[in-house]
């Protein structure tokens, strides 16, 4: 099912997120900025709708919040792509405060009728406004506190604090964590800071970790540079250099992968810094790191943030073999966009194993033609033998004809 033909369709979840307010005035001297930021948000965009294609829910609301905290030209419709994602998680009780708050927000907005089709399905038809006090289902009473959390937040931040301590479900005190990061109220700030810096609810850390990422914001970032610096965890680290990527601090992930003592968590500032498109700085860091660990996983970088000539380079010069190695093996992997690099890598290459992993490569992008070439000009009999073999395997017409005619010569 595609995103396009899901449009009709009722929502029933969302995230309970504070929608950032319509675009003001720009500042002088701001208008790149913006500019900037409403293309990153049309990039997340477009990732969370292929993110929802491929049913991958989780990756899909991640997109959409981040689009949200851009506040791209298209941040109700994320709204609303966001409220499918979370539904389909199971995210019921987020919901009501996310459509409910939708109307002041985005007023004329043609999504008005999709999310009010949305908010008559969360409450089953209508019914008055829910009281929390008066009910006594976990779900629902979460639900009637994401509402006060738009209208009277005083209100609902005592009780969420009484959720994350009182007995229920690591479900609903994950929940409620999630409605306590979107509140601006110093109590509920102080609450997820407690419980991010592991002095609250250490089960709930790496949640709240996340949280701080999504919703971002200059004292998120700050605190969250506070708990970097302050444990020798490393999987708390680990999600914090998550948080950064999630939060767009390419600075603080930059940082740690030059700086960070730790190989393992190089190696994982590098991956995050690829998510991130930091091309540059992932090939100025390749330049300058001395294991190899850590350069492999900046290859790998180099592939996620699709730098594919950064990434020809090293399988063109990179002297350590295992490297080049990877290398060519990302070339394969990237798609046909790098099958003339690869060509003229194989008519340069003279080792005939580098040979092999070039047509391996080939054969990952599905590339029949290059093959055929191969197997027709190859004069080393080992190499026109790979060629062969890739093709027999790969239920392609062409090499299917090919085949035929190699046989019939």
């Amino acid at each position: 099912m595609t995103v396009r033909s899901l449009v009709p369709l009722v929502f029933a979840a969302a995230l309970g997120l504070h929608l950032p307010a319509p675009a003001r005035g720009a500042e002088p001297g701001a208008e790149e900025g913006k500019k900037d930021a409403s293309a990153q948000a049309e990039k997340l965009y477009k990732a969370g709708t292929r993110a929802l294609d491929d049913e991958r829910w989780k990756d899909a609301e991640t997109a959409f919040a981040q689009a949200l905290r851009l506040n791209g030209p298209r941040s109700d419709a994320a709204t609303y792509w966001l409220a499918y994602a979370l539904n389909k998680q199971g995210r019921k009780a987020d919901a009501l405060a996310l459509v409910r708050a939708f109307g002041s927000r985005y007023p004329g907005s043609s999504w008005g009728k999709e999310v009010r089709a949305l908010e008559l399905e969360i409450r089953g038809g209508g019914g008055p406004a829910a009281n929390p006090d008066a009910e006594s289902d976990e779900e629902l009473k979460l639900m009637a506190i994401n509402s006060l959390v738009h209208t009277d937040p005083e209100r609902a931040v005592p009780l969420l604090e009484k959720i994350l301590r009182g007995k229920g479900s690591e479900e609903m005190k994950e929940r409620a964590l999630f409605v306590l990061a979107q509140s601006g109220s110093p109590r509920a700030r102080q609450l997820i800071a407690d419980v991010a810096r592991g002095n609250a609810h250490p089960d709930l850390q790496e949640k709240a970790l996340h949280y701080l990422g999504v919703f971002g914001g200059r004292e998120n970032r700050q605190l969250l540079d506070e708990i970097y610096r302050g444990t020798s965890n490393v999987q708390i680290k680990e999600q914090v250099l998550q948080s950064y990527m999630i939060a767009g601090d390419r600075e603080r992930v930059l940082e740690a992968a030059r700086s960070e003592k730790s190989v393992e968590l190089r190696g994982e500032a590098a991956h995050q810094l690829g998510v991130m498109g930091a091309r540059a700085e992932l090939w100025q860091l390749y330049k300058t790191e001395q294991v190899r660990e850590v350069k492999e996983a900046i290859i790998q970088g180099l592939f996620v943030a699709g730098d594919t000539d950064h990434v020809l380079e090293l399988a063109r010069s990179e002297p350590d073999r295992e490297l080049k190695e990877e290398a060519i093996q990302k070339l394969g992997v990237m798609g046909m966009r790098t099958a003339p690099a690869l060509l003229e890598l194989y008519r340069t290459e003279r080792d005939v194993d580098l040979r092999k992993d070039v047509i391996q490569a080939f054969f990952v992008q599905g590339n029949a033609r290059a093959l055929i070439d191969i197997a027709k000009t190859e004069k080393v009999r080992e190499l026109k033998q790979e060629a062969i073999e890739k093709l027999s395997v790969m239920n392609n017409k062409e090499a299917t004809e090919y085949l035929l005619q190699f046989l019939n010569d």
